[in-house]
């Protein structure tokens, strides 16, 4: 029993692993396009898809990951308008009426079917299609749908179980990328040696750590101008049991006194603890560090920045959606902050 359990679980990783990435970044900015707008997005689906249908719409017009405003979304599966119209007319008209009654021009409407040949979604995309919304279906690997929709997401799987399991992961996805995109906050991710103070090999000593001319009113400038500043630094001097990490604490605490006193503020330190050698996915140019960061401080990083010295700051960056910036003796930190922060203006 346990082994069915297991292959459970793998199929079901499997299906949700090999989604097209791309195809859900397509329909997160349409989405926020429609929203930012003045539109919302309309979910259906029949069965196990109505309840996920009603789940993703809630996820929107509540919340989703943070507090924020409300986002425009429906579902098509009350009751009501359901069995009248399927009474009256037929169930093949469930949701085309209500497209026909409550969408607009502009807004996003998605089908979801395991099929992709459910009639009454099929039909009701067509009329969204006539209206001018634009239109989304999250299917399996076969049907009609994901050829007459704008955007197919399509489920790498036949197992209805697994298509709706992958579905609801791509829907959770989108929704957290709208959301942070909409009203998530500005950060300013940087490293640490080198960017913000001078580069000392595995500082363990707090003596010893000395800003960068005019980091600490740079940082200042930055929180008053919004941004969140987040350091995100290798420290592979503990794995070597060059210091603890009490100690690269007191190291950090002095490097927040320092900016503190010019009015600045560190909202957070990320720290990889790894040697270079125990290929981990925290270290530079790895990426889970960033990705800790955004979802616990709920930033957007379309509006946020990473700046570092050396190419695999870089590297983290691009790969997090961060618009980065290099350091160097004669760009410092300082001189980077400007930069941004005249281009804002």
């Amino acid at each position: 029993m346990s082994d069915f359990i297991k292959s459970e679980l793998e199929r079901s990783a499997k299906a949700i692993s090999n989604i097209d990435a791309s195809q859900i970044r397509r329909v997160a900015d349409l989405v926020i396009s429609s929203i930012s707008k003045g539109g919302k997005a309309i979910f259906m689906g029949n069965g196990g898809s109505s309840a996920d249908a009603q789940h993703i719409a809630a996820e929107f017009s509540g919340r989703y990951m943070f507090d924020r405003p409300a986002m425009a979304a429906i579902s098509l599966s009350n009751i009501a308008p359901v069995t009248a119209i399927s009474n009256d007319y037929s169930y093949d008209l469930v949701f085309q009426r209500q497209i026909e009654s409550v969408c607009k021009k502009g807004d996003v409407v998605v089908g979801l079917s395991t099929s992709g040949n459910s009639r009454n979604v099929i039909l009701a995309l067509e009329a969204a299609k006539r209206i001018g919304a634009d239109t989304v279906s999250f299917t399996g690997e076969g049907g009609v749908l994901k050829e007459m929709a704008d955007i197919a997401v399509i489920i790498p799987s036949k197992e209805t179980p697994r298509i709706q399991e992958g579905y609801m992961a791509a829907c959770h996805t989108v929704c957290g990328i709208v959301e942070r995109e909409l009203f998530g906050k500005k950060a300013v991710l940087v490293d640490r040696d080198d960017t913000l103070v001078k580069d000392v090999h595995y500082c363990g000593d707090p003596n010893k750590l000395h800003m960068l001319p005019g980091v600490p009113k740079a940082i200042a400038r930055l929180n008053e101008a919004g941004y969140i500043v987040i350091v995100i630094t290798n420290q592979s001097g503990i794995a070597r049991g060059l210091f603890d990490e009490a100690a690269l604490e007191a190291v950090h605490a002095k490097m927040i006194k320092d900016i503190k006193a010019a009015g600045g503020s560190i909202k957070d330190i990320f720290y990889c603890p790894h040697h270079p050698d125990d290929c981990c996915t925290c270290r530079k140019p790895e990426t889970d560090l960033g990705i800790a960061a955004i979802i616990k401080h709920n930033i957007n990083p379309g509006a946020s920045f990473m700046i570092g010295d050396h190419e695999k700051d870089l590297e983290f960056g691009r790969r997090l959606g961060l618009k980065t910036y290099q350091v160097s003796e004669k760009r410092p930190f300082a001189d980077i902050v400007v930069e941004i922060l005249n281009g804002l203006s």
